[in-house]
C-alpha cells in the first residue's frame, strides 16, 4: 500500500493560515519545513546541545500532507486552490506550487523499534520490553525499557555516562532526585542498584505515564518512584515536593545550559556530601559547565568522565 505526499511551496508568513485552511478542509496532520530558527522556548526540554545548521531563513516554507485514499482528491485540490485564492488577498503565498510523490506505507509510530536492541553498560543489560534477554547476558542486571516515541532508549553516550556514575555511587537506601527523568531509565537503574526512593521531574507530561509503565515492566512498585510534570528550577511546589537537604544523589541528563541553571537549585535538595551527576554536555560546553559549578561555593567537582564527544561532571555538596 502506498501513501501520496502533497507538498505546497509557500512562504513562512503564510504557514499558519495555510495550516488552518488545510484543517478546515479536513486534512489531518501536516508537515512543515522551513529555515526559521527555533526560539529558546521551542528548544527548551529538547535533548539537543547543538542544533543543525539549517542555512539562512529565506522566507520559503513547505507544507505537506499525506493521503492514502485518493477518491476525494479532486474535491480536496479544488478546495485548496479556492482557499489559497482567498488567502492571497491577505498574505504573500510565494511560489504556491503543489507537487506530489509516492511514499511507502509504514508504521511510523513503531518503525523506530527495529533500531533499539539489547545493549550493555558494563554488567548492566538494558533491553526493550519487546526483546528477549540474550543468552550471553542472562547473568547481568536487567533493566527493561519502553521509551515510547517521546524519550530516548538509553543508548546515548550521556545516558551511559550517568548509569556508570550511578553504579559507582548509589548505595542501599539512597534517595535520588532525577531531573528530566524521561522514560525513567536512570531512576529505575538507581532502584535496581539498591536506591530506596526516586523523585523525578520532567517538562513532558508523557513522562508520568512512561515511568509508570517502565516500573511495571521492571516489577518495581509505584511507591518507590514518584514523578511529576514541571520545572524544578522555578516551580516552588515541585521544589517543596523534592524536599530540602534529603537527597543523596541528584542526576540530570539534560543540556549544558540547563545544568548551568540547575547548579543553583540542586544543592538545596542534597544532603551534605551528596552528589550532583550532570551529563548531556557536549565537549564544547564542558568549560562553561565547569566554570558554573566551580563558582558555586556549595559544590566541588570530584570527577569528570567522557564518552565520545560527551562529558559527565560529578560534583559533591560541601
Amino acid at each position: 500500500m502506498k501513501w501520496t505526499k502533497f507538498t505546497l511551496t509557500t512562504t513562512t508568513a503564510a504557514v499558519d493560515l495555510v495550516s488552518s485552511l488545510f484543517d478546515e478542509i479536513g486534512i489531518e496532520g501536516i508537515e512543515i519545513e522551513d529555515h526559521v530558527p527555533l526560539t529558546e522556548a521551542e528548544t527548551k526540554g529538547m535533548f539537543i546541545d547543538i542544533l543543525p545548521d539549517m542555512g539562512p531563513d529565506d522566507g520559503v516554507a513547505k507544507v505537506s500532507f499525506y493521503l492514502e485514499d485518493l477518491s476525494e482528491l479532486d474535491r480536496i485540490m479544488r478546495e485548496i486552490q479556492e482557499g489559497l485564492d482567498e488567502l492571497s488577498r491577505f498574505v504573500d503565498l510565494g511560489e504556491r506550487t503543489i507537487t506530489s510523490s509516492e511514499t511507502e506505507d509504514k508504521d511510523w509510530i513503531n518503525n523506530w523499534k527495529q533500531y533499539f536492541k539489547p545493549f550493555t553498560v558494563d554488567d548492566i543489560l538494558i533491553k526493550p520490553t519487546w526483546e528477549q534477554v540474550p543468552k550471553e547476558h542472562r547473568d547481568k542486571l536487567l533493566i527493561q525499557i519502553d521509551p515510547g516515541t517521546a524519550f530516548g532508549t538509553g543508548q546515548h553516550e550521556t545516558t551511559q555516562l550517568c548509569i556508570r556514575q550511578l553504579k559507582k555511587y548509589v548505595h542501599h537506601g539512597s534517595r535520588i532526585l532525577d531531573v528530566g527523568t524521561g522514560s525513567g531509565i536512570l531512576g529505575i537503574t538507581a532502584l535496581k542498584l539498591g536506591a530506596g526512593h526516586v523523585f523525578g521531574t520532567d517538562l513532558d507530561e508523557n513522562a508520568v505515564a512512561a515511568v509508570g509503565e517502565n516500573l511495571e515492566s521492571n516489577q518495581i512498585g509505584d511507591g518507590s518512584f514518584q514523578v511529576v510534570q514541571g520545572n524544578i528550577i522555578d516551580d516552588e511546589e515541585i521544589q517543596a515536593m523534592a524536599g530540602t537537604e534529603c537527597c543523596d544523589i541528584a542526576v540530570a541528563n539534560i543540556l549544558a545550559p540547563v545544568i548551568i541553571m540547575l547548579q543553583k537549585e540542586i544543592p538545596l535538595h542534597l544532603k551534605k556530601g551528596g552528589l550532583f551527576i550532570a551529563s548531556g554536555i557536549i565537549n564544547t560546553k564542558e568549560e562553561a559547565v565547569r566554570e558554573a559549578l566551580e563558582a558555586n561555593q556549595e559544590l566541588e567537582i570530584v570527577e569528570t568522565t567522557y564518552q565520545g564527544e560527551w562529558v559527565c561532571v560529578t560534583a559533591r555538596k560541601v
